[in-house]
C-alpha cells in the first residue's frame, strides 16, 4: 500500500485517484492525516483560497459553477471543497454539491469534493481545512470553499479564506436579513445573486445601506464591494471575477496572505486536537467505561476522571 508521501507525489503528477485517497485519509484517520499535512508543509503555499458563504438558497453552488467555467478559460487549476451538513445515518455529506457542479466533474483541471461538517460549530471540519493544504501542495491555484450557509454563526471561513464572498438573494421575505451582524461582517465582496428576481433593487439598497452606514467588513484599507449577479443567466460573472482578482492583489500586497495561512493552520491544529479527543471519548462511551465511572463518582468528578484518563491515553497515543 502506498504511503502518504508516495500518494502526494502521484497526486502532484496529476493522479486524481491518488488525490482522492489522500482526501479520504484526511477524513478517516487523524494520525495518518497529521502525517499527510506534515509533508505538505515542505512547500510554501501559493494558492488563492476563495470562501463562498451566505444564506441557504442563495445559489452558491450555481455561482461557483460559473466561476469554475471562467477560471478554466483563464487556465487555472480549480479545487472545490463543498462543506455540507452531516448525514445522521451515514456520517457523510448530506447534500453533495458535486451534483450541482456536474458539468465540471470530468475536467482534468477541476477537482470537486463534498465534505461533511461532522457537527463542528462554525461550519468547518478538520478534514475540510486540511484539504486546502493538500490541494495547494499538488498545484491547484484556485481553491474554492463553499460553506454550508447556516447564517450568522457560519464564520470560521474568515480564518481560512483569503477572499470571502457573502452571497444573498432577494425575495426571501426578510429584507432586514441584509442588516444582520455576524456573517454580514466578514465579507470582502457581497454578492446579490438571482438579481433578475423581483425585489432585487430593494435588497440591493438594504445591502448598500448596511455597508455604507456601518462599514461592515472594512479590513485594513479594503472597502467591501457589492455586486449584482444572476448565476442562472450568467450575468455579472466576469465583473465578479475581476473583483475577486482585485481583492487578491490587495491580499498579496497588504501581507494578509501569510496572516491567513497562519490562522488556517492554527484552526486546523485546533480542530485536529478536538477530533482526536472526541474519538477517544466516543471509544470510552462505546466500551461502557463511562457507566463504571459514574458508579464511583458524582457527575462532576466523573467528568474530571474521564478527562484525565483520556489525556493520559492521548500522551501514549502521541508516543
Amino acid at each position: 500500500m502506498e504511503g502518504s508521501r508516495e500518494l502526494l507525489r502521484s497526486a502532484l503528477n496529476g493522479d486524481k485517484r491518488a488525490l482522492g485517497r489522500l482526501l479520504t485519509i484526511l477524513e478517516s484517520s487523524p494520525k495518518k492525516a497529521g502525517e499527510v499535512i506534515t509533508y505538505t508543509l515542505d512547500k510554501e503555499p501559493d494558492a488563492h483560497v476563495i470562501g463562498v458563504t451566505g444564506i441557504p438558497g442563495s445559489g452558491k453552488s450555481t455561482l461557483i459553477s460559473k466561476l469554475i467555467t471562467q477560471y478554466k478559460e483563464d487556465n487555472h487549476k480549480i479545487a472545490v471543497i463543498a462543506i455540507d451538513p452531516t448525514s445522521p445515518l451515514s456520517r457523510g455529506a448530506l447534500l453533495g454539491d458535486r451534483i450541482r457542479m456536474q458539468e465540471h466533474a470530468t475536467d482534468p483541471s477541476v477537482f470537486i469534493r463534498s465534505v461533511p461538517t461532522r457537527g463542528v460549530k462554525g461550519g468547518l471540519s478538520f478534514s475540510g481545512v486540511a484539504m486546502i493544504e493538500v490541494f495547494d501542495y499538488v498545484g491547484y491555484d484556485k481553491v474554492i470553499v463553499e460553506s454550508i450557509g447556516v447564517g450568522q454563526t457560519d464564520i470560521d471561513i474568515m480564518n481560512i479564506a483569503h477572499t470571502i464572498l457573502v452571497v444573498t438573494t432577494p425575495g426571501l421575505g426578510d429584507d432586514i436579513q441584509a442588516l444582520k451582524a455576524g456573517i454580514m461582517e466578514i465579507g470582502d465582496i457581497y454578492v446579490l445573486n438571482k438579481s433578475d428576481k423581483e425585489g432585487a433593487e430593494k435588497t440591493y439598497s438594504y445591502l448598500e445601506f448596511a455597508l455604507e452606514s456601518y462599514e461592515l467588513g472594512v479590513k485594513r484599507g479594503w472597502t467591501p464591494k457589492l455586486i449584482k449577479t444572476s448565476a442562472l443567466f450568467g450575468w455579472g460573472i466576469d465583473q465578479l471575477v475581476d473583483l475577486i482578482e482585485e481583492h487578491y492583489k490587495y491580499v498579496l500586497e497588504s501581507g494578509l496572505y501569510n496572516e491567513k495561512i497562519g490562522r488556517r493552520r492554527m484552526l486546523m491544529l485546533k480542530l485536529l486536537s478536538e477530533k482526536i479527543f472526541m474519538s477517544l471519548l466516543e471509544e470510552y462511551f462505546n466500551k461502557g467505561i463511562d457507566r463504571d465511572i459514574l458508579r464511583k463518582y458524582d457527575l462532576y468528578n466523573a467528568s474530571i476522571h474521564l478527562i484525565r484518563e483520556i489525556v493520559e491515553k492521548l500522551i501514549k497515543y502521541g508516543g
